[in-house]
């Protein structure tokens, strides 16, 4: 069966793939302005709040760091989550993505935040790699952790997504992933080859098959233990319900532990943005997950 994008216009595609357009709270620009402000003053107040170790580098590139914020628990054998930020892998950073890190923290939780270079600088398969990278650093440095938690929203959830099908023996260790948590990404690249976003990104087709999370599940599919939640936005874009929902049924068909969650009421930006609260459903069910 075709996928039903194939059927769109350009102009269509281009506002599927766009998520500021479907904001209905605020207009397009507001949104992402409000957004931008909520990350920088959610970073502000982490740095001034938490003990961290910021700008750690996990490799050997300039933006190949992590900021690591801590619990007030002097402990190392303690959760990790590792948050990898959107931006449609051409903007955003950590300086500005440190949204759930007090929440978080508050309940025992060490919080990575993690830079990755992006677009143009970076290429999507850089990313990936940095990504793997970076948490089989976070690994290596904390050997006693009580479990390694993914994060990622919209191009973040890609990166984390990627994850399930790294061969991390090249990396001389095997992560002890307990979870992740994929907020309104994207797991098949191919669409937005022909899209504006692509201009950065300069993705070929062979480039978006590679780093698909959706097509390495459908071709070499893992059987992680750790449980895995697809969430998605009441108002995000229908492309992007979609491509949460098929990614879900794929990895319930290849035996994972998956779970889906439609966020009411909730966009894009919001579903991040709330992070930052402490009593915010999904907040809720990380930790859920976290100390299950």
């Amino acid at each position: 069966m075709e996928a039903p994008w194939r059927s769109l216009s350009a102009e269509e595609l281009e506002k599927q793939y766009s998520p500021s357009q479907w904001v209905v709270r605020l207009g397009a620009e507001e949104a992402l302005e409000a957004y931008l402000q909520t990350g920088i003053e959610a970073t502000r107040k982490a740095r001034v709040t938490r003990r961290s170790q910021l700008d750690v580098p996990y490799g050997d590139g300039d933006g190949e760091k992590v900021d690591i914020y801590f619990p007030d628990v002097a402990s190392e054998a303690l959760p990790f989550l590792l948050f990898f930020h959107g931006g449609y892998w051409q903007s955003g950073s950590k300086d500005e993505s440190a949204f759930m890190v007090n929440p978080l923290t508050a309940h025992g939780v060490a919080t990575v935040i993690v830079a990755y270079d992006i677009a143009p600088k970076g290429t999507i398969d850089k990313m990936v790699e940095q990504a793997a990278c970076s948490v089989a650093f976070v690994q290596k440095r904390f050997p006693d952790n009580k479990g390694i938690f993914l994060c990622g929203h919209s191009a973040g959830a890609q990166l984390a997504a990627m994850m399930l099908s790294v061969n991390w023996s090249k990396h001389g260790v095997t992560p002890n992933l307990k979870g992740l948590f994929l907020l309104s990404g994207i797991y098949d690249l191919e669409p937005l080859v022909s899209t504006s976003q692509n201009s950065p990104l300069h993705m070929t087709l062979e480039d978006a098959g590679r780093n698909s999370p959706q097509r390495h599940l459908e071709v070499a599919p893992v059987t992680p233990v750790c449980p895995i939640l697809v969430a998605v936005g009441q108002h995000d874009s229908p492309e992007f319900h979609r491509q949460s929902w098929e990614f879900y049924q794929t990895l319930c068909r290849t035996g994972c532990k998956a779970s889906f969650e439609e966020l009411p009421s909730k966009d894009h930006f919001e579903i991040i943005c709330n992070l930052t609260q402490e009593d915010d459903r999904l907040n809720q069910i990380i930790l859920k997950t976290i100390f299950q």
